[in-house]
């Protein structure tokens, strides 16, 4: 699975997406998931769209095994709406998406915008009923008078349809704009979150949620921290997590009592005071918060860096690895043109030993939590080629640079890896760029 030492080469395998240098805004990729297996892959983007990939089965049975995925269905999930009694357009971007286990021979994934969550059910049809007594072939309703005997009705088969269709719609449930949702464990309900609240659903019920967490103040004037992620455990259905913008993870247990605003741990670096700026706040604010896939640890994604927390051991991360500490210089200018306030996600291999996160310049960050080795890889057109080895890139800081590296000055803020995702077993993984799907699987 892995070469020198352990740690993995990487591949190109496919880029899905135009290559147009002017990019419709509807067309950014928003959010990316793999389903349980690693055999779906999909994304959501700003026009409300959800594209669903699925693994070639011939790529998967090749010797080595490569990881390239076909378009399986693609339909709208949601559609632009006005808020009349605020007087606010509510945008069709996906902000996440969430598969459900499988059970059946359907696929089931919930995705969500600012203010709504679609319960979508994702069904193959290849044969299609014929032979009808009351209706010919044509679907025309056929005159009594000419039916002389009784027909049973048959199935044909037909050629491959993927049917998308949505089986709930989860609205009026948040006052703010939805950033989380995560399914629990039991597959049985999922909570949601915005700003300021926390609401658990049960999938079979859409006009009642639970209020499980409410931050808001009496007074919006004393409001000091919003919320920006939440995720359940992956075993304990009874347990969650949310972070914060003031770079606090909160673990809540529902046993305990049903509105948990009094959480049963903080997680809370103490903060540099070194490294006290202007700044220090806004960078601190966590972007994501992921559990890793044994329960026993969880990540968090802030703007400068990734910390692994130990549930058990609040007081401080036990891994920090810094994703581009050579952009602490510029804040300044990241602060004016807005990019400091990007929002990065990461992701845990399969086996919970590799992490994987977002930079700028179309760059992505890969951490070894063994051997603490990191590199910087790029998802670029440049490389097309199959089973082509990605080639580690490096940031020159400054004095002289090196032939292969490129100036922190030279980096474009405007190409961002924001979305991130990694096959649940294999070493595949999917880089969204702007409006572009980069796959790459290890070399071996």
């Amino acid at each position: 699975m892995a070469g020198n030492g352990g740690e993995i080469q990487w591949c190109f395998s496919q880029v899905k997406g135009s290559v147009e240098e002017e990019v419709a805004d509807a067309d950014i990729i928003s959010c990316v998931e793999f389903n349980s297996t690693g055999e779906l892959l999909a994304t959501g983007d700003k026009g409300g769209r959800v594209v669903i990939f699925q693994r070639d089965r011939a790529s998967k049975n090749a010797v080595p095994s490569r990881g390239e995925y076909n378009v399986y269905s693609t339909f709208q999930s949601h559609e632009p709406e006005f808020d009349y009694l605020k007087s606010l357009e509510i945008e069709e971007k996906i902000n996440k998406i969430r598969w459900l286990r499988q059970t059946n021979r359907n696929h089931f994934l919930l995705s969500t915008n600012d203010k709504t969550i679609k319960l979508w059910k994702v069904a193959e049809r290849d044969k299609r009923p014929e032979g009808y007594n009351l209706k010919d072939e044509a679907g025309m309703v056929r005159d009594s008078a000419n039916i002389t005997a009784l027909r049973v009705p048959i199935f044909q088969p037909m050629e491959l349809m993927v049917e998308a269709s949505p089986k709930r719609v989860f609205a009026n449930a948040h006052t703010y704009h939805i950033n989380s949702i995560s399914v629990n464990s039991d597959q049985e309900t999922y909570l949601s979150a915005d700003d300021l609240r926390i609401n658990l659903w049960n999938l079979e019920i859409t006009d009642q949620s639970f209020n499980i967490v409410d931050i808001k103040p009496a007074n919006m004037e004393e409001l000091t921290e919003v919320i920006t992620a939440a995720e359940f455990h992956p075993q304990q259905c009874s347990t969650f997590v949310y972070s914060s913008s003031k770079g606090t993870i909160r673990l809540c247990d529902m046993r305990d009592q049903a509105l948990c605003d009094k959480h049963a741990k903080m997680f809370e670096e103490p903060e540099d005071p070194t490294n006290r700026s202007f700044f220090s706040e806004i960078i601190s604010s966590i972007s994501d918060v992921k559990f890793s896939h044994n329960g026993r640890y969880m990540m968090t994604r802030d703007y400068l860096s990734v910390k692994v927390w130990d549930l058990a051991m609040e007081s401080r991360p036990v891994e920090t690895y810094q994703v581009h500490e050579y952009l602490r210089s510029k804040l300044c200018s990241l602060y004016e043109n807005d990019c400091i306030f990007d929002k990065f996600e990461c992701s845990w291999s399969g086996d919970d030993r590799h992490i994987m996160t977002g930079s700028y310049n179309n760059f992505f960050r890969m951490f070894d939590r063994d051997s603490k080795r990191d590199s910087t890889l790029e998802a670029c057109r440049d490389i097309t080629k199959p089973r082509t080895v990605l080639k580690p890139r490096k940031v020159c800081v400054g004095g002289k640079r090196k032939k292969d590296e490129i100036s922190v000055d030279c980096l474009d803020f405007n190409k961002k890896i924001l979305h991130t995702g990694w096959h649940p077993l294999e070493n595949i993984i999917a880089i969204a760029a702007t409006n572009n799907l980069y796959i790459f699987c290890s070399k071996d």
